[in-house]
C-alpha cells in the first residue's frame, strides 16, 4: 500500500491571506485550490477554528493595505 503525501498545512500568514481574498469576493473553494488544501480546511480558518487571532490581523493589516 502506497503512502500518501500529506497535503499542504496551512500556517498563520496564509490564514491572514486566507480573509483577504474572501473579503476581496473570492469563493473558498477557489481560495482553497491555491493552497492544495480541501476547502473544509480555508472553512476552518473563516470560523476561526483554526489559527484564532488571524482575521484581527487581517484586519490590522487590510486597512493599511486599502489606505
Amino acid at each position: 500500500m502506497r503512502k500518501r503525501k500529506p497535503t499542504y498545512r496551512l500556517t498563520f500568514q496564509d490564514a491572514t491571506a486566507i480573509w483577504h481574498r474572501f473579503w476581496n469576493g473570492e469563493y473558498q473553494h477557489r481560495i482553497a485550490a491555491g493552497y492544495d488544501v480541501n476547502q473544509g480546511r480555508v472553512n476552518e480558518v473563516l470560523k476561526e477554528k483554526r489559527h484564532k487571532g488571524s482575521r484581527q490581523v487581517a484586519e490590522a493589516t487590510w486597512r493599511k493595505d486599502a489606505a
